[in-house]
């Protein structure tokens, strides 16, 4: 009796390239990013259908094994992904295996990486606010001797700042796995990659007011200057506690 070998992601590919009703193969995750791959990297592949199409593919769809995650879904289903979600920035930087849409397939992960004016700029009033909010709450712990609750407030920070920076430059937040991996291959502009770094570092490490009060005062000018002033404003003589001494 012979044992059966499990599937490679060769050995997919190839078979999905061979079935007329797949329109899209889409590999996401490490092996999408240069430099990212370990020993323990498998592939997350996308598999993309035809609207309406049938095919026996579709009894891998789930499948997880140490190389291979699939996803096989239709074309419909795939331009919805992450819009929004979870998955928009894992598919915005996403390498393309396969399109048979004459560059449908790259135009859909490009919409994907690319925010909408209008989209960011509500989404960015939104996540300033929230950071204002978890700087407010650290400073006034650190002030007030709560050294805990001064760290988590902080690193809660970290978080809403680095959704409003990418949302300001329109893209989708990196995972944290992949933020200096982003950040290095693709600055933000106006910010040094490498002082951005060590400071959401030291916040979210230590929790440590003056930190927090400098980087502050240099997210406030981007803000006003991207027309979100009147998010701060609200926040009225607070502002005083968030601004360096």
């Amino acid at each position: 009796m012979t044992v059966q070998q499990p599937l490679t992601y060769d050995a997919f590919v190839r078979l999905a390239t061979a079935d007329p009703a797949v329109v899209g193969l889409v590999l996401k995750g490490s092996r999408a990013h240069d430099g990212m791959t370990t020993e323990h990297s498998d592939h997350d592949l996308y598999v993309v259908l035809a609207d309406g199409a049938t095919t026996t593919l579709t009894r891998f769809s789930g499948r997880r094994t140490p190389e291979l995650d699939l996803v096989v879904l239709s074309l419909g289903a795939f331009r919805a992904v992450g819009m929004p979600g979870f998955e928009r920035y894992a598919l915005a930087r996403a390498r393309i295996v396969l399109d048979r849409l004459d560059g449908g397939i790259a135009r859909i992960l490009a919409d994907k990486a690319r925010l909408d004016a209008d989209e960011a700029f509500r989404a960015a009033g939104e996540w300033l606010d929230a950071y204002a909010n978890s700087l407010y709450r650290s400073v006034k712990n650190h002030r007030d001797g709560q050294a805990l609750a001064a760290r988590l407030d902080a690193a809660d920070s970290v978080g809403f700042l680095l959704e409003l920076l990418f949302t300001l430059d329109r893209r989708p937040r990196p995972y944290n796995k992949y933020l200096e991996w982003e950040l290095v291959r693709h600055p933000l502009p106006g910010w040094d990659t490498a002082a951005l770094l060590d400071a959401v570092g030291r916040i979210a490490a230590t929790g440590a007011a003056a930190p927090q009060r400098r980087l502050f005062a240099r997210v406030e000018a981007a803000a006003r200057e991207a027309g979100l002033g009147d998010v701060l404003d609200a926040w009225g003589d607070d502002l005083t506690l968030m601004r360096p001494r």
